[in-house]
C-alpha cells in the first residue's frame, strides 16, 4: 500500500542553483580561486553523500525488496534507481513515519524475528541520501538483484491442495462466508514446515482460514480402541470460558458453501499482511493421512465480478520434528461497542491447564479496532507485556512470530485487551451512530487472536542432554 502524500513545492536543488548561479558570476579567475579555497571537508562531505547503489540498494534487498520488486505485492519496485527516484517524496514519508516497512508493535528490536523495522542506521542512510538529492551513484556498485521465485513466495511447493471449481465473486453486495471441502489425497502423515496461501483473486478474497479433518472410519473399518470402562477422560489443554463464546451465527442465505458440521483443526490462512507462514526448526504441523481441508473464504465484492478458485502450498520437513507445531484461536464474541464512543476495551484471556510454549500471535480486529495489548499473568502473581500493538492497522494483519517463545505455565494465563474506536473521528468507522457487536462482516467487529503453539510434554523427540 502507498501513504497519502501531500505534493510539495519547490526543489530539493535550489541551493545547488544558486552556488551555480554564483560560481558563473565570479568569472575564471574568481573560479580558480574560489576552489583553491574552499575548505577540504566541504569536498569530503559532497563525495561520502550516499548514493543509490552503493548506500540504498542494500538496504532496501534487505528491507524492502521482499514486496517491492517486480511482480510482487508492492506497488512500485525498489530494485531500480530510477523508479526508486519517481517515488522519493513516498519513501521519505514513508520512512519519518514508520509507515513503512509495516510494523505495528512496540518492544525492542530481537523480541520477534519478524520483525520488519528499519534500524536506526538504516533509517539514516535513506533519509540522508534524499536530503542529498537522491544520487544515483556507480553503477559497478550495485549489489546482486535478489531473485524472487515465480507463482509462489516459498518456491515451488511439494504439494498443492486447490479448490475444486472456482467461485463467482459477486460485483456487488453482502457475501457470506463460503466454505469448500478439498481432499488432500495424502496417503501418509505430512510433517509441514512451511505453508502458503494462494487467492485466485487476491483483490476480493479479505481472508482464508484452512481447517483439517480425518474423515470418520467408514462402516466395519479398524477403529482406535476405545477407553478402558471407569477410565478418567483427558484434560483439556485449555480451560473453556462460557462468557467469552460468540453469538450463534445467524441463519444463511445462502445454503450452497455454508460450513461443514465438523470444520477440524485450524492450520493456517492469510490475510492482508501475513501469507507464508515458517515454522522454527525442529518445529512442524502435522497433516494426517486422509485429511480434508476446509477453505473458509471470506469474499468483498469490489464492484465487478472475479473468479476465485484459492490453493494452500506445502513444503515438508526432511524429518519428524521435535516438536509438533499447532494452531488454535482465542477469542471474546460476547460485547457491546457503544455508538459513537471511543476507547471501548474488551477483554479475553487463555489459561493452559499445562505449560505450552506460544511461537505467535495474531491481533484482529475490524474497522473500529485501534491497538491491542497483551499480558503473561504468572502463576506467582507477577505480569508482563508480551505484546503491545499501539498502531493496529487493519489493513495489516501482521502475525508477531517470537524469536525465543512465549512460556505460559499451568495456573498463568494470557491475557489480550482490544480497545476499539466507534467514533466519528475514525475516519474508517462505517456507521458511528450503531452500536457494534461480534461478526463476521467488516462493519461488524472481532476480538479474535491466532496462536501458534507447542507443548512441550509432548515432545516427540527425546531433548538432547546438555554439554
Amino acid at each position: 500500500m502507498r501513504p497519502t502524500v501531500r505534493s510539495q513545492s519547490g526543489s530539493r536543488s535550489s541551493h545547488g542553483r544558486t552556488r551555480l548561479a554564483t560560481l558563473v558570476g565570479v568569472g575564471a579567475a574568481g573560479l580558480a580561486a574560489l576552489l583553491l579555497t574552499r575548505p577540504s571537508h566541504s569536498l569530503v562531505a559532497q563525495d561520502t553523500d550516499p548514493t543509490y547503489t552503493a548506500d540504498v540498494a542494500p538496504v532496501v534487498i534487505k528491507n524492502c525488496a521482499g514486496c517491492h520488486h517486480a511482480g510482487g505485492m508492492g506497488p512500485f519496485s525498489l530494485l531500480n534507481y530510477d523508479t526508486a527516484k519517481a517515488h522519493i517524496d513516498d519513501i521519505e514519508e514513508a520512512v519519518k513515519t514508520g509507515y513503512m516497512p509495516p510494523w505495528h508493535a512496540d518492544g525492542p528490536k530481537g523480541t520477534f524475528r519478524n520483525d520488519r523495522r528499519l534500524d536506526d542506521r538504516d533509517k539514516s542512510v535513506i533519509l540522508k541520501w534524499i536530503a542529498a538529492g537522491g544520487k544515483a551513484g556507480d553503477p559497478r556498485a550495485m549489489p546482486p538483484q535478489p531473485v524472487y521465485p515465480e507463482g509462489w513466495e516459498m518456491g515451488q511447493p511439494d504439494a498443492i491442495v486447490s479448490m475444486a471449481e472456482d467461485y463467482l465473486v459477486p460485483a456487488k453486495g453482502t457475501v457470506e462466508y463460503q466454505y469448500f471441502e478439498v481432499p488432500t489425497g495424502f496417503t501418509e502423515d505430512k510433517w509441514v514446515q512451511a505453508m502458503e496461501f494462494k487467492p485466485g483473486a487476491r483483490e476480493v478474497v479479505h481472508h482464508v482460514l484452512v481447517y483439517a479433518k480425518v474423515p470418520a472410519p467408514a462402516p466395519g473399518a479398524a477403529r482406535p480402541p476405545a477407553p478402558a470402562p471407569g477410565a478418567a477422560a483427558p484434560k483439556p489443554l485449555f480451560v473453556r470460558k462460557p462468557q467469552f463464546d460468540p453469538p450463534e451465527d445467524p441463519p444463511r442465505k445462502d445454503s450452497l458453501h455454508g460450513p461443514p458440521q465438523r470444520l477440524g483443526t485450524l492450520i493456517g490462512g492469510t490475510a492482508p499482511g501475513t501469507n507464508v507462514m515458517t515454522f522454527p526448526p525442529g518445529t512442524a504441523a502435522r497433516i494426517r493421512a486422509g485429511t480434508i481441508l476446509t477453505f473458509q473464504l471470506h469474499y468483498t465484492a469490489k464492484g465487478h465480478a472475479m473468479h476465485d478458485r484459492t490453493s494452500v502450498g506445502f513444503r515438508f520437513a526432511k524429518e519428524m520434528p521435535d516438536e509438533e507445531m499447532r494452531m488454535a484461536a482465542f477469542a471474546n464474541g460476547n460485547f457491546t461497542i457503544p455508538a459513537g464512543q471511543k476507547d471501548v476495551a474488551v477483554e479475553s484471556e487463555l489459561e493452559p491447564t499445562e505449560t505450552v510454549k506460544i511461537w505467535g500471535l495474531l491481533p484482529h480486529t475490524h474497522l473500529r479496532g485501534a491497538r491491542w495489548k497483551y499480558t503473561l499473568e504468572k502463576p506467582d502473581g507477577t505480569s508482563e507485556v508480551v505484546l503491545d500493538v499501539p498502531r493496529y492497522d487493519f489493513n495489516w494483519q501482521t502475525y508477531y512470530f517470537y524469536s525465543t517463545p512465549l512460556e505460559i505455565p499451568a495456573g498463568g494465563k494470557l491475557k489480550s485487551v482490544a480497545w476499539y474506536d466507534n467514533s466519528r473521528g475514525n475516519k474508517g468507522n462505517p456507521d458511528p451512530r450503531q452500536d457494534v457487536h461480534w461478526g463476521d462482516q467488516t462493519w461488524e467487529e472481532m476480538q479474535y487472536t491466532g496462536y501458534l503453539y507447542t507443548v512441550p510434554s509432548r515432545r516427540l523427540k527425546p531433548a538432547k542432554a546438555a554439554n
